[in-house]
């Protein structure tokens, strides 16, 4: 069954679990900006996406770029969730999924170590 919550309570969730990110990490994320979407139309049941160039990849030529996005993805995740409290889980589990692909780590070690 899908849980329901508002657009905001979503939204807030996200920003919830960005805070939850030590600061050592966040103040080192850089040109990258967090967008909350209902669905990517190319992939309808994916949770998060990053795109843009990790931070691992960058080097003397990096510069002018749009930032890098982390979309999080609203209604797959609410459609795979029975309560409030696996929702929460969930949307943490996905932002830390993505911000760790902004700092060039891979989906084969995320899921090896539970944040898959």
């Amino acid at each position: 069954m899908t849980v329901r919550m508002s657009d905001d309570e979503f939204d807030g969730l996200v920003s919830d679990a960005m805070d939850t990110i030590p600061s050592e990490l966040t103040d080192n994320m850089s040109n990258v900006v967090i967008l909350v979407e209902p669905h990517n139309d190319e992939e309808p049941s994916i949770l998060g996406l990053y795109h843009g160039v990790a931070l691992t990849m960058r080097d003397h030529e990096y510069g002018g770029f749009l930032p890098d996005t982390i979309t999080i993805y609203r209604d797959p995740i609410l459609a795979m969730c029975r309560t409030r409290e696996e929702v929460v889980h969930e949307v943490a589990v996905t932002v830390i999924h993505e911000i760790a692909h902004h700092f060039g780590i891979s989906d084969d070690w995320l899921h090896a170590n539970g944040w898959g």
